[in-house]
């Protein structure tokens, strides 16, 4: 049971005794830590991480006159703590969390704060695959609104750091992974409008199965009431299911008919039904929305956009302007007649899958494998064997087992595992010839090569730069 005082906002945070747990590496540590203490809390931030390694972020934050732990966590940092701000790195069962419960401190994390504190109305965008497009995607239509609509969260734009410029009609999309939506769950606070865009198989390292990982997804809509909106895909049942758990009104989107008023894709075009929203748009006809995958996302995008004010003309001008996403399906540069594309997010086997179906017909050379999440390959190295003309496979605990996957098919040799991106990409680049596409879709997670899968993607588009100024000097 959760402490009385665990259910109640922390709505003023000068003379709390804050202990904020993991920098982390894009930026929402550093990010929350500042915000805190220019709100007037005595802060504490603690990190497994050495000084060495956290050198430049605690640079940042010098001037602020936080206390810094580093290389190791101090129990009674948790047990003296008002509030421990924890970051989506961590773990919801982590000792240090449960002892700070027991001695009754309320656990946040930013996305918790954020929420508190912002009086502009949010969307929420969750999902396993697409919740990153979709978000970009909605912002653009926003923008054509308001030009100041903020876009912030999981791809790495700390949200409490924007919080100084956001006015109360300002529009905010939040990207929310699972472990963002944690926090929100413990603390029953949810955005005004909710999107979930795909539920399927992630991060079962971390979750106790499926079921645990996909009612984690769901919570978005937990705490709704009947002033909000939730935005589901009605051709997810995992998704649907969230329509028998939410106070929010309902809205819809996929292909062909829906069971209530949304946005549905008919051919190149999407149709709204949303009452005071009526009309149709088009899809621009570009790569960023090959696939029936984006054209999903951006029927989300645009039936969320709608419910937070903007018109038809706005959601269609956001389509236009929408210049696709780092890091998915992301053209790097063409060499020799190669395209390269950075789809480093697939993290999971169902995205990669996705990214070799969208360029299916092409001649590609794919760069896959990494760290395990306890996901089934199996459909993965079928897909592989049947799409990709060659494979690199990136060294990593989930490697083995994918590799025997495919050359079980017995379509293709997938050879010497690379230890380094810049080797995989070299070899996948051996085998290409005008034309052709070398494609980084790993389908695991990053960890062990490298950082994140940003580290992944960055290093990845590295290297082909460097192929490309060498192409351009000879």
């Amino acid at each position: 049971m959760i402490d009385r005082r665990n259910a109640e906002l922390v709505t003023q945070w000068a003379g709390k005794r804050v202990t904020v747990m993991g920098l982390g590496t894009r930026g929402g540590g550093s990010g929350v830590a500042r915000y805190l203490a220019e709100q007037g809390a005595s802060v504490t931030v603690t990190d497994l991480r050495s000084l060495e390694k956290l050198r430049a972020q605690v640079r940042e934050l010098d001037a602020l006159g936080l206390r810094f732990v580093l290389g190791r966590h101090e129990p009674d940092d948790f047990t003296s703590a008002d509030v421990v701000v924890r970051n989506p790195g961590v773990r919801r069962d982590n000792r240090f969390l449960e002892i700070a419960r027991e001695a009754g401190a309320i656990i946040e994390m930013e996305m918790s704060i954020f929420l508190h504190a912002c009086s502009a109305p949010v969307i929420g965008v969750t999902g396993t695959k697409g919740k990153t497009s979709t978000s970009f995607l909605c912002v653009e239509m926003l923008r054509a609104m308001r030009p100041d609509a903020v876009i912030a969260g999981n791809m790495g734009v700390s949200a409490v750091a924007q919080l100084e410029g956001i006015g109360p009609d300002t529009p905010v999309v939040l990207e929310l992974s699972s472990w963002q939506l944690e926090a929100m769950d413990e603390r029953a606070i949810g955005p005004g409008i909710a999107v979930i865009t795909n539920i399927s198989e992630d991060h079962l390292d971390t979750y106790g199965g499926f079921d645990d990982y996909a009612n984690v997804k769901r919570s978005i809509g937990r705490h709704l009431s009947q002033d909000d909106s939730l935005v589901l895909n009605a051709g997810d049942p995992e998704v649907a299911q969230s329509a028998m758990s939410t106070g929010a009104t309902v809205y819809w989107f996929g292909v062909g008919a829906l069971p209530g008023p949304g946005v549905r894709v008919e051919g190149r075009s999407l149709i709204s039904t949303i009452p005071a929203h009526e009309g149709t748009m088009d899809l621009p006809v570009t790569d960023q929305y090959r696939g029936q995958h984006q054209q999903l996302n951006a029927a989300a995008a645009v039936a969320a956009a709608l419910l937070a004010g903007a018109s038809i003309e706005h959601a269609g001008e956001g389509l236009r302007r929408f210049g696709g996403v780092p890091n998915r399906l992301e053209l790097v540069a063409i060499v020799d007649g190669v395209e390269f594309v950075n789809d480093t997010a697939a993290t999971a086997p169902a995205a990669a899958i996705a990214a070799l179906r969208t360029l299916a017909g092409r001649r590609l050379h794919l760069i896959s494998g990494g760290a395990d999440k306890r996901l089934s390959l199996n459909q993965l190295g079928v897909e592989i064997s049947a799409l990709a003309e060659s494979v690199v496979l990136l060294e990593g605990s989930a490697t083995p087992l994918l590799r025997e996957l495919i050359e079980a098919q017995g379509q293709l040799k997938v050879g010497e595992i690379a230890t380094s991106m810049e080797s995989a990409v070299r070899r996948a680049a051996s085998h290409a010839r005008n034309g052709d596409v070398v494609l980084l879709s790993p389908g695991c997670a990053s960890f062990g090569l490298f950082r994140d899968e940003f580290d992944r993607g960055d290093q990845f588009c590295c290297s082909v730069l460097r192929r490309s100024r060498a192409g351009a000097q000879t």
